[in-house]
């Protein structure tokens, strides 16, 4: 058994580290003097940083739609390092077209790879870092489960799944020492768009109203997106670094802006229709908070 001489830095377990902001925060905690296992469905794509970091970076062959690779990578990075310390869950996919256009072969597709992937990920290291009384997991999610956009509903759902299970698994590792934080990344200058998102052949000529400006101009989004990489990382490792780290984390003015302008959305919505909703409620129910002092 190879084995590392890390012994106070942390180990960090990064998918989809070959490009875009994997790569940019596996490039950055490298450089912090960390640990990393470097996870790549073509793993020769992050050879060149396991080299320039001998035995703090080591390299592990992961399709995380795969459950086999990811006991094996998880099974190559104790084998070396003895711990995982930050797991993040990076890996995604995405497809644009309307919720009629696309197949269900090509949601699950989605899927598998940015919600079962990242529920067999956590299965395979959460034992370890409960052994070891501590971890913090970044699940990384989108601005989409706040801003909904076109074209983008099953991307967006995905990552909405990934938030379901993170509340609940934050509540439920707390325990044992282990941090969970949602990370809501907005429009990044990565090449996410080329590299990861498919467009389906299968196009409903009658959507083109609501959805053809989006395929044409979905190109220049990497382009000219407002977000840096690099910076993204280095808020992550913020987070981390943090002894009371947030449970979700805005990246990018673009994302705080949609939040901030969501909430006043759904709040105003709310009080419009506050008497409909508490109107449901058992008579009985009604009546004991009427007579309330």
């Amino acid at each position: 058994m190879v084995t590392s001489s890390i012994s106070q830095e942390r180990v960090w377990f990064i998918t989809g580290s070959s490009s875009g902001l994997g790569r940019a925060l596996a490039e950055a905690v490298l450089e912090k003097g960390e640990a990393v296992v470097l996870t790549a469905r073509k793993a020769e794509k992050v050879e060149d940083l396991a080299s320039k970091f001998p035995g703090r970076a080591i390299v592990a062959q992961l399709d995380v739609r795969k459950p086999e690779e990811v006991r094996e990578a998880v099974k190559q990075a104790i084998a070396y390092f003895g711990r995982i310390d930050v797991l993040v869950n990076n890996a995604g996919v995405s497809t644009i077209g309307t919720i009629e256009e696309v197949s269900n072969e090509e949601v699950r597709r989605l899927f598998e790879t940015n919600f079962f992937g990242v529920l067999e990920t956590l299965r395979v290291v959460l034992p370890y870092m409960r052994q070891q009384r501590s971890g913090h997991i970044l699940n990384v999610s989108s601005v989409g489960c706040f801003s909904t956009a076109t074209a983008w509903g099953f991307y967006n759902s995905s990552k909405l799944a990934l938030e379901g299970i993170s509340g609940a698994l934050l509540s439920e590792v707390a325990p044992f020492g282990i941090k969970v934080t949602i990370v809501e990344p907005g429009a990044f200058r990565t090449d996410f768009i080329k590299r990861s998102v498919a467009v389906i052949d299968t196009q409903i000529e009658d959507y083109e109203i609501s959805i053809g400006n989006i395929r044409q101009n979905m190109w220049d989004h990497d382009l000219n997106a407002l977000g840096d990489p690099k910076k993204a990382a280095l808020a992550m490792i913020k987070v981390v670094d943090s002894d009371n780290p947030p449970i979700r984390l805005a990246l990018g003015a673009d994302t705080v802006e949609t939040i901030e302008s969501v909430l006043q959305f759904m709040k105003a919505e709310l009080d419009a229709w506050r008497e409909v909703s508490m109107s449901t409620d058992v008579d009985e129910v009604v009546m004991n908070k009427i007579s309330l002092p």
